[in-house]
């Protein structure tokens, strides 16, 4: 039976990958709800449909609106009746959280809030997922990577106002019933990325012959390492948990609702490497530089982990390796040049 989903912040990075991965796998109908500021492209959506016919096409309406603004009944009527909501939308860039915290507070808090409020009026609503990310578990010493339960640590105030909008989630669905999951996941990247994101600018930088800065701890002898995943795999994943019984699911500690998911990449590997990585898929030798980027910089860790445990005992991990979803984008980004020019 087909559905109506709403995604908001659709024509984001992230959210580009999720609405082409709906339209292929089911019949469902999706609104794509956006401010359409410097993160919101709509050359994302356009792009993506020209792989579909016509009417697959139509299945998607744009609809405009900024939430930290209450969702009138307008732009309800616009939305139509809706079963899930997926709400990809957020501030996530760290340095300008640091210089604007309210703003982050008023796009990732009130936001979620107004949306959730709005997700309450929802009489045919199946599922609500909140995505957060792998920052609100803080830096990761060595050895360790964060389970969805674990405690809270928010080093930032982009990482703070997102721990913030899962607390509101958990006390919707606890105060109210709404049917929550919420995801984690950690340094995504793909096709149609923002150009100042790391793999884009290394492509574009390896390709030019242009330094690389690695960030590194004080002595310059570590890179930071990360779990990077890739669009489509967090898009898969998100289709995997929507498709769960929710009754075998996790509980909170306490008997609280609210199932949480990590949905991260199959290894980590530090950005040096990674670097090297890109530019050997190019055939070029890495111009780089190490540079101590994190202890002079508050709100900026060397290292975030996650672990993908729980998904994978259900029966989900990426299915493809990290290098060559590496190579496929390197080889797409030489192909689609625009999408590096900032």
């Amino acid at each position: 039976m087909s559905k109506n989903v709403l995604v908001t912040g659709g024509a984001g990075f992230i959210a580009h990958h999720v609405i082409a991965t709906i339209i292929k796998n089911t019949d469902w109908n999706i609104v794509s709800l956006d401010r359409l500021d410097f993160s919101g492209n709509l050359n994302r959506l356009h792009d993506i449909m020209q792989d579909f016919p016509q009417a697959d096409r139509r299945r998607i309406r744009v609809v405009y609106h900024d939430l930290k603004a209450e969702l009138n009944p307008q732009i309800q009527d616009a939305l139509g009746d809706i079963n899930i909501v997926l709400h990809l939308a957020a501030g996530s860039h760290v340095d300008r959280s640091i210089q604007y915290p309210m703003e982050f507070v008023m796009d990732n808090v009130v936001g979620t809030v107004n949306l959730l409020q709005y997700a309450r009026t929802l009489k045919n609503l199946e599922r609500f997922v909140y995505f957060s990310t792998d920052e609100v578990f803080g830096p990761a010493p060595d050895g360790v990577s964060y389970r969805e339960r674990d405690r809270y640590n928010a080093t930032n105030p982009y990482s703070a106002s997102k721990a913030a909008g899962e607390e509101m989630c958990v006390a919707f669905e606890n105060t109210y019933g709404l049917p929550i999951y919420i995801t984690h996941t950690m340094n995504v990247f793909g096709e149609r990325q923002h150009p100042e994101k790391f793999i884009p600018m290394v492509i574009q930088k390896a390709r030019d012959g242009e330094k690389v800065t690695i960030h590194s701890n004080a002595d310059k002898t570590q890179a930071g390492s990360r779990h990077y995943v890739h669009a489509l795999d967090v898009a898969d994943g998100l289709m995997f948990v929507l498709n769960l019984d929710p009754s075998k699911l996790e509980r909170d500690f306490g008997g609280a609702k609210c199932p949480k998911f990590n949905i991260c990449g199959l290894e980590e590997v530090d950005n040096l490497t990674l670097a090297q990585m890109i530019a050997r898929a190019q055939g070029k030798e890495l111009n780089y530089e190490m540079v101590d980027f994190h202890s002079s910089r508050p709100g900026h860790d060397l290292r975030y982990a996650m672990s993908g445990d729980y998904l994978k005992s259900l029966g989900w991990e990426p299915k493809i390796k990290l290098s060559e979803r590496i190579n496929d984008m390197v080889q797409w980004s030489l192909s689609n040049t625009r999408w590096l020019r900032k």
